[in-house]
């Protein structure tokens, strides 16, 4: 319901200060709760309460708005410091969010890999390079699931430059001929250092990175030993590692009996890249004699030579282009890929586990959440507006804050906003996730007030009538008194 009563009873003040004297006053101050405590002494003049007053107004004008008036729609303004509801409508009602479902799912690729962590793509040989330039063993490119390879996403390679530095590393280590074939597999590379590997997979350590072995369904509990909690547990003398079906640890063991099968599913090994490596090859006249063949598991170490190592983005630029850019291919790739990472599964299936048991670690509200995708595609997504807001806020206190808001687009200047909010003071100082689909036009994200407080919210808007300009427009008419709170 609309709160009529005022929640915020403060005395007018003046001073001038030149910051708040533009039109656009944009500050790369947003990162802590902290920073949502003005200086009394920056704070031009503004009446809070006929702020407020003018926000509640417009929600009544918006409930009988021709757009909006059998529309099914929830807004809220928040407070994350005061920890109140300034202003709201139908805060607690389920609806479809779109895109900025990508909220939940960038937070939690940040949560659990942090924002430097980086895949990388592994060009490596075996066997014997004889004094005419033929190599008699195989090549192996060991991927690790990047969600950007040969994308030419967040500054991400195309696969065509992945292939020509890999074809100059091979000519560049003596190689004229390939007696052999290309095997593709996906590893976990230490470069990382996560101190716990993908559950459910049993792990032979192999120079840089672990290769899957088997399943934890077939280890012997009395082989295993636990690790001492560490930045990074992991050394050169143990050579199996896993989470413990047993005891939900970090263990290893020096031997593993189990069978070279997995129950779960790994990321997508290089495939395509390894076949165009192959034809590039031929046509480079480096020929090689065998075929593309994908190892999904090792139970022994095999150590390589290291011919080329391909990085990809960090997971902050990949976040980055995602939110900006309203990525949903990339979104559904990175949940699936959190999934992985968490329970050594890249399915759908695990992907959504991933996220929803990080939001219940981090305390959100589940009521009303129904979590399908990672991107907000499918209309049977819903969420609360209170707990968009409540979610919103908590991350202000999160390490990787400023990372996680420098990705959000910014209003008339960045990303999926930049067309919105073009003209008057409301421009450069909202930050937030744009979610469209057919009848749904959605914003949550952060708002940067003149008093100089952060404030959260979340506009969503199911079955409206007329074009979606009709209700882009109805949202920045709501919006824009909200810096003035």
């Amino acid at each position: 319901m609309i709160k009529l009563k005022n929640l915020l009873l403060l005395s007018t003040f003046s001073v001038s200060v030149f910051a708040f004297s533009q039109g656009t006053f944009a500050s790369n101050k947003y990162y802590s709760a902290a920073d949502n405590q003005p200086n009394e002494k920056e704070i031009p003049s503004v009446n809070i309460n006929a702020a407020k007053e003018e926000v509640d107004n417009g929600i009544t004008k918006m409930m009988s708005d021709p757009v909006l008036r059998h529309a099914n729609w929830g807004f809220v303004v928040y407070d994350p410091v005061a920890k109140k509801i300034i202003s709201s409508y139908n805060e607690t009602a389920p609806l479809v969010p779109a895109s900025t479902t990508k909220l939940l799912t960038t937070d939690t690729a940040f949560g659990l890999l942090g924002d430097k962590f980086k895949w990388k793509t592994q060009l490596e040989y075996k066997g014997d390079i004889d004094e005419d330039g033929t190599l008699t063993g195989n090549l192996y490119i060991v991927g690790s699931g990047d969600p950007s390879l040969g994308t030419r996403k967040a500054g991400a390679a195309s696969y065509t430059q992945i292939v020509t530095d890999y074809i100059h590393a091979i000519a560049d280590a003596g190689i004229k001929k390939i007696k052999g074939n290309i095997i593709i597999q996906t590893a976990v590379f230490k470069v990382n250092k996560s101190p716990i590997l993908p559950e459910n997979i049993v792990w032979v350590e192999d120079g840089s990175y672990y290769l899957p072995a088997g399943s934890t369904a077939d280890v012997d509990p009395r082989n295993e030993k636990l690790i001492v909690p560490a930045k990074n547990p992991f050394n050169e003398t143990e050579r199996y590692f896993y989470v413990s079906p047993f005891t939900n640890k970090m263990a290893f063991a020096d031997v593993f009996d189990g069978k070279n099968y997995l129950s779960t599913a790994l990321p997508e090994a290089p495939s395509y890249l390894a076949t165009l490596l192959k034809n590039s090859l031929n046509k480079s006249k480096l020929p090689i004699t065998g075929s593309v063949i994908n190892l999904k598991t090792q139970t022994t170490a095999d150590h390589r030579n290291v011919l080329y190592t391909y990085e990809s983005p960090t997971l902050l630029d990949i976040v980055h282009y995602t939110n900006q850019h309203s990525d949903n291919a990339l979104a559904e790739a990175i949940m699936r890929m959190v999934g992985f990472q968490k329970y050594g599964d890249q399915s759908v299936t695990s992907g959504k586990k991933a996220v929803i048991n990080h939001l219940t670690n981090i305390g959100f509200d589940l009521n009303g959440l129904n979590y399908i995708d990672g991107s907000g595609l499918s209309h049977s997504n819903t969420v609360t507006p209170i707990a968009q807001v409540k979610f919103l806020a908590s991350r202000m206190h999160e390490s990787y804050f400023k990372d996680y808001f420098e990705s959000l687009p910014v209003a008339g200047q960045s990303g999926t906003l930049r067309r919105m909010f073009l003209y008057g003071d409301a421009n450069g100082q909202i930050f937030a996730k744009t979610g469209t689909l057919n009848k749904v036009k959605a914003l949550a994200g952060y708002i940067k007030t003149k008093t100089g407080k952060t404030l959260t919210f979340s506009l969503l808007v199911n079955n409206y009538a007329g074009s979606v300009a009709d209700v882009k427009k109805k949202m920045e008419e709501l919006l824009i008194p909200t810096l003035e709170l």
